[in-house]
């Protein structure tokens, strides 16, 4: 009885945390400007001190929390006051500054930090730039691809995608989470006035969230963690719940900046 009472504890916890997310997620998004801007860097900080947790496990007390404080100030500071190269360059110094007071790992702490402050921008722009639709889109994206993984690859099952890494991933659930990103994206384009470019960017985006996802649990792996932290009732850390999310948010920024975004936008009902 009491081994039942806890896994409806469980339940309970994940659903109202998960309910909790849902509305302050929507009602940032909604609002946009600042308040999704604190949002973002919000999480972005608690994201860095997950990692800066599990990467310097002996670290003094206070100095994860230094770290997850300073790096949401700065994007914060820096997306407010800066634009451009100025912008991408002072979250590439604080990416190398963060990184360089690991005593270890400094490489893989780079690479991590730099996925989740460039994220933060890319979600930034996407919502200052494009509008709430936009991101909507790549909630979906990211929810979507990975319901259909899921059950995919529970459905059908066969080869493991990277079985040492992420144990759990088929192929079958992989290429059911492009197929969803196709159908996402086809189903956005009269909502987001973009065109057939918009399905090509869908899947790319739903391959990136993907990838990181393997690279949170290549991480936690490393690091010898089931969960980043424990911040979130019954759903673990901030990276567990956003890990694909940042990873999407990242390919969307590598694109805007490429000129591909523009691209899809721009083009659309001009016959392009």
């Amino acid at each position: 009885m009491s081994a039942g009472g806890g896994s409806f504890a469980d339940l309970r916890d994940r659903t109202l945390s998960g309910v909790a997310m849902a509305v302050l997620g929507i009602g940032a998004v909604w609002a946009g400007g600042l308040v999704f801007a604190l949002l973002v860097c919000a999480l972005c900080g608690a994201m860095v001190w997950e990692l800066t947790r599990m990467l310097d496990p002996e670290a003094p007390s206070g100095k994860a929390g230094g770290a997850g404080f300073t790096a949401a100030v700065a994007l914060l500071v820096f997306t407010l006051q800066l634009a451009g190269g100025w912008l991408l360059g002072a979250i590439a110094l604080a990416v190398i500054l963060l990184a360089w007071r690991f005593p270890k790992d400094r490489a893989i702490a780079a690479a991590y930090l730099a996925l989740i402050l460039f994220a933060g921008l890319g979600l930034i722009a996407l919502r200052g730039v494009y509008g709430w639709e936009w991101v909507l889109w790549l909630v979906l994206i990211v929810i979507g691809s990975d319901v259909a993984g899921y059950f995919a690859g529970r459905l059908i099952g066969g080869p493991k995608l990277w079985p040492r890494v992420s144990p759990k991933k088929t192929w079958s659930g992989t290429v059911a989470g492009w197929v969803m990103a196709v159908a996402i994206g086809w189903g956005f384009m009269g909502v987001l006035g973009a065109n057939a470019g918009l399905i090509v960017v869908s899947v790319l985006v739903a391959m990136a969230g993907q990838a990181g996802d393997i690279a949170e649990s290549a991480i936690k792996r490393h690091a010898g963690v089931k969960d980043s932290s424990n911040l979130i009732p019954g759903h673990g850390g901030v990276m567990d719940r956003f890990d694909a999310m940042i990873a999407a948010a990242l390919m969307v920024l590598l694109l805007t900046e490429a000129g591909l975004m523009g691209l899809v936008r721009d083009c659309a009902g001009a016959g392009c």
